[in-house]
Parts: structure tokens; C-alpha cells; sequence
């Protein structure tokens, strides 16, 4: 409920703690008032599933990506071209960031929800993401945030790489930031993937 009214909750991810609300213009305002983010940056879009967003363009890479490594670190990036996400999640060139996570925790709260979440790191701008969910009460205290942030503490996350990231928006798919998922594992899957090795 207190997502639904437009709150913000801090919640583990695959990787580290993140913040998120709702991906509409008014939680991307939140979101962007407590993380000071600028305009240009988007935010990714945790779903309950890949059937959530049928207004996005699921290309054939795209569908085989995520059958194969969802739920899990990897990030795709998806055309939406009757943008149905407000600016801040679709990105200026007309992309939305989407991934279904492994933590049982935020997978619940999405799967509850029936709507997409959005996610970005628990940090202060060039400070390292939050680990714990105290780590990220303190991020969110530091910003200025009250009760409109709550905290989902699933303990202390282990060190890893951001989620990987893959723009499917093109005629062939292109890693953006090698991360969690390997890319030679991306290449087991697709061969003719282009970008990071």
C-alpha cells in the first residue's frame, strides 16, 4: 500500500540495495528528489514478468535473453515507442531499462505489486551502493527522506557486479556495461551479440 499511495521503499536487488516506486511520472519525481539524480539519467524497471510491458518491443534476442538468464542481473533495454513510461524511466532516445530479479524479497513486492517497480543503486551520487538495508536508511536519511522511504532489510547482500546491461533496441543486441552475468555467457546464448567483451 505504501508504494501504491507513492511512497519510495529501499529494497535488495540481484546486485546491491536499491530505491524504487512506481514507474510513473510522480514516483520518477520522488525518486529523483531523494537521489538529487539528473534528468538524463533513467532508471530501470524491475517487472513481475516479461508479460508486464507488452508496449515495449521484444525483439527475438530480447525473448531468448530473458528466458534464459530472468530472473537474474541482467539488464535489457527495450524499445517504447508509444511511450508508455514517463520520462526518467524511458530514456531521451526512447529505451526502458526492464529486468526481473532473483531476490525472493523485492521479487515478492514486485510480483504483489503487478506493476512494474523502478530501481536505482541506494548511493549518494559517486558513492559506493548500499549493502545493507541500514547502510541504505542512512543513504535515505542523508538525502533529506522521512517516512516516505521505507526499508525492505534482507540482511547484508554479498559484493557483486553491477547487473549486466544489454540494449535490444537495434537490429542486433549491444552490451552497454559488462557486469554480473558474464558476457561470454550472453555469447552461449546469442554468438553475434555486439559490444564489451
Amino acid at each position: 500500500e505504501h508504494v501504491c499511495l507513492g511512497g519510495l521503499v529501499a529494497h535488495p536487488t540481484d546486485t546491491v540495495y536499491g530505491f524504487g516506486g512506481l514507474a510513473t511520472a510522480a514516483g520518477v519525481a520522488a525518486l529523483r528528489r531523494l537521489k538529487r539524480r539528473p534528468e538524463k539519467r533513467s532508471a530501470v524497471v524491475l517487472l513481475p514478468s516479461p508479460d508486464a510491458v507488452p508496449d515495449l518491443v521484444w525483439t527475438d534476442d530480447a525473448r531468448e535473453l530473458a528466458s534464459v538468464f530472468w530472473p537474474g542481473a541482467l539488464t535489457l533495454v527495450l524499445a517504447d515507442p508509444s511511450g508508455s513510461f514517463p520520462p526518467g524511466v524511458r530514456s531521451a532516445t526512447g529505451g526502458v531499462a526492464v529486468r526481473v530479479t532473483s531476490h525472493p524479497v523485492t521479487r515478492m513486492l514486485v510480483e504483489r505489486l503487478g506493476v512494474p517497480l523502478t530501481s536505482t543503486s541506494a548511493n549518494a551520487p559517486d558513492a559506493p551502493s548500499a549493502t545493507t538495508g541500514e547502510d541504505a536508511l542512512a543513504v535515505a536519511r542523508a538525502a533529506g527522506a522521512g517516512e516516505e522511504v521505507w526499508v525492505l532489510d534482507a540482511g547484508r547482500l554479498s559484493p557483486s557486479a553491477p547487473s549486466t546491461v544489454v540494449d535490444c533496441t537495434g537490429a542486433a543486441p549491444v552490451v552497454l556495461r559488462a557486469g554480473a552475468t558474464p558476457v561470454h555467457r550472453l555469447r552461449c546464448v546469442l554468438p553475434g551479440i555486439h559490444g564489451e567483451r
